[in-house]
C-alpha cells in the first residue's frame, strides 16, 4: 500500500475518533431511547412495553437518567427523591398521539381516563383541549392515589 494510501486511511480514522467516543459517553442531558420490550421502569420493574406512556427523569447528583412504563410511577419516584424540587430536574413524557415524540412532561397536557399501563389514567399530549389536564393537576391526582402495592421499589433499591 502506498505511503498516501496509510496517511488518508489514519486522517479518515483521527477524523472519525471524536465521533466514535461521543457515541461511548454518556448523555447527561435530553431523553434517551427506551429500548421497548428489553428496559423496565424504575418504580415497579414491569418491562417498557407500550411507548404511547413512557416517561424519563434526568436529575440528581449525577443527573443519571430513570425510565418509566407511566407517568404516574415517574411522579410517585419523584416525590420520593430528595432532589425532587431541584431547577435543574428534566422530565419527558411521550406524546401519546404519535409514541415516538418526547414533550417536556411540565408543560404537557394530559388526558384522564385513558388506560395506561399502571392504571393512573392519564396519556400525554401536545395541545390543550377542553378534556386536558395540566401537569399540576395530573400531579396531584397520581400522587393522591399513590403507588400500587406491586410498585414499591424494594428496600436498599437505588433512588
Amino acid at each position: 500500500m502506498c505511503h498516501d494510501c496509510n496517511r488518508r486511511r489514519a486522517l479518515v480514522l483521527l477524523a472519525a475518533l471524536p465521533l466514535a467516543v461521543a457515541g461511548c459517553r454518556k448523555q447527561n442531558e435530553g431523553p434517551e431511547e427506551i429500548h421497548y420490550a428489553r428496559e423496565v421502569c424504575a418504580m415497579c420493574g414491569m418491562i417498557i412495553s407500550d411507548p404511547r406512556y413512557a416517561a424519563e427523569i434526568r436529575g440528581g447528583p449525577d443527573r443519571a437518567l430513570v425510565k418509566f412504563d407511566d407517568i404516574g410511577d415517574a411522579v410517585n419516584w419523584l416525590d420520593m427523591q430528595s432532589w425532587r424540587n431541584d431547577p435543574a430536574i428534566e422530565f419527558w413524557v411521550m406524546d401519546s398521539d404519535t409514541g415516538t415524540e418526547w414533550l417536556d412532561a411540565r408543560t404537557a397536557f394530559y388526558m384522564p381516563g385513558t388506560v395506561s399501563p399502571m392504571d393512573y389514567g392519564f396519556a400525554a399530549v401536545k395541545q390543550k383541549t377542553d378534556k386536558t389536564v395540566d401537569f399540576a393537576a395530573m400531579s396531584k391526582t397520581a400522587l393522591a392515589r399513590g403507588m400500587a402495592g406491586r410498585c414499591a421499589p424494594e428496600e436498599g433499591a437505588p433512588q
